[in-house]
């Protein structure tokens, strides 16, 4: 059974599935097809369910969950850290409300968060990957960044002023769910599907070293160190299986989105036994 794979051409993403290319991992009779994109595309794909496995924005899940369960591994999680608005002069978080923020897709997890901390935020939306130069070069006075942008804005000037892993673990003391990997309904043996992913991540994490030479492929320039932080920081062990504390912060999250309106009616929230 083929099975195509939706995720972000991203250091993190790619050390998940870099055992899926391997004969290191029993794949009980299904194939894999790795498809590349951009969180913002994805979370569009899976609104028309065109991939079986896809990973998505946490605050996307809620437009999808007819379609697609919540697979029990996968996903980003940082605690203490995340997405994080930038600016070409020191600022704080009293300086962002009613200004325009370039932000990377408002199905993002990130601009979900950003609106618990401002509420009405004037955004305009690019490409993630354009978002700091945006800042940089003075066509925008203020960016959400995702991705390596979290480590890598110092190199063109940028002033962190807010860290929405920072808020939000001072807000709820839980980590920062961004995203998820989903698995949609109709596929045929889910348990097994997802039994083969959660293997394929862990293999990844005891074969560090050539998972990490793989997801260098994945880095858009950044060098080994920064590729490798970033690993370590989105694939842990709230990768491996979200526990007690990860689902208490989906939920958590979720519920707080649904109570500012984000989403078109309430949340069922479901993982694939």
């Amino acid at each position: 059974m083929e099975i195509r794979v939706g995720h972000s051409p991203d250091p993190d993403d790619a050390f998940m599935y870099w055992a899926l290319t391997t004969d290191l991992v029993a794949t009980r009779g299904f194939v894999f097809q790795q498809v590349l994109a951009d969180i913002q595309t994805l979370n569009q794909w899976a609104r028309a369910g065109r991939l079986e496995v896809t990973a998505i924005s946490l605050a996307a899940y809620p437009f999808v969950q007819d379609d697609y369960a919540l697979l029990p591994h996968g996903a980003s999680i940082g605690t203490g850290y995340g997405p994080i608005v930038v600016a070409r002069e020191p600022a704080s978080v009293d300086d962002l409300r009613g200004k325009e923020i370039v932000v990377p897709g408002v199905m993002t997890t990130a601009f979900l968060t950003l609106r618990l901390v401002l509420g009405d935020v004037p955004h305009r939306e690019l490409p993630f990957e354009q978002i700091p130069d945006e800042v940089a070069s003075g066509r925008a006075d203020y960016g959400l960044l995702i991705h390596e942008g979290q480590l890598t804005f110092s190199d063109l000037g940028l002033h962190k002023v807010l860290d929405l892993g920072e808020w939000w673990l001072l807000e709820t003391g839980l980590p920062l769910p961004l995203g998820v990997n989903v698995a949609r309904r109709d596929v045929e043996r889910l348990p097994d599907l997802s039994a083969v992913l959660g293997e394929a991540i862990r293999c990844g994490l005891e074969h560090r070293d050539e998972a990490l030479e793989y997801a260098l492929r994945f880095g858009r320039g950044i060098d080994e160190a920064v590729a490798d932080r970033f690993i370590e920081m989105y694939v842990n062990d709230l990768t491996e299986d979200y526990g007690d504390e990860g689902r208490m912060a989906v939920s958590e999250l979720l519920r707080r989105g649904e109570a500012i309106g984000a989403f078109p009616r309430p949340v069922s929230i479901d993982f694939v036994a």
